[in-house]
């Protein structure tokens, strides 16, 4: 591969990646000898619940480009799988993704989108 190629991907990792690894690693340091049940930690966690929350209201009933096209009934259904898989397999994020985003896509074929 030619150096331009490569150049939007070390683009990618200078300005999306390492900037945001900065806080995560330094998040990591200062975090030591925190209790896991401290008040902060139990806060933060909050926040990002309630952010994550956020997101993903946003996406399932004011959906961006293509996924606007998938009726809500399908993402909503496939949020309801994702996360029942969630819970079933251990609470395992990745086998919940992975069960919403094949339902998603499936409910989305049925639905001729």
């Amino acid at each position: 591969m030619s150096g331009e190629v490569l150049w939007p991907y070390l683009a990618l990792v200078l300005v999306g990646f390492l900037p945001n690894e900065v806080w995560r690693w330094l998040a990591v340091v200062l975090s030591r000898g925190i209790s896991e049940d401290s008040e902060i930690i139990v806060w933060v966690r909050a926040v990002a619940t309630a952010v994550l929350a956020g997101v993903v209201a946003r996406l399932l009933f004011f959906p961006p480009g293509t996924l606007a096209a998938v009726p809500l009934s399908v993402r909503l259904a496939a949020v309801a799988i994702g996360f029942t898989t969630f819970l079933a397999v251990r609470r395992s994020v990745f086998a919940g993704v992975l069960a919403g985003e094949a339902a998603l896509v499936i409910g989305a074929a049925l639905a001729g989108h």
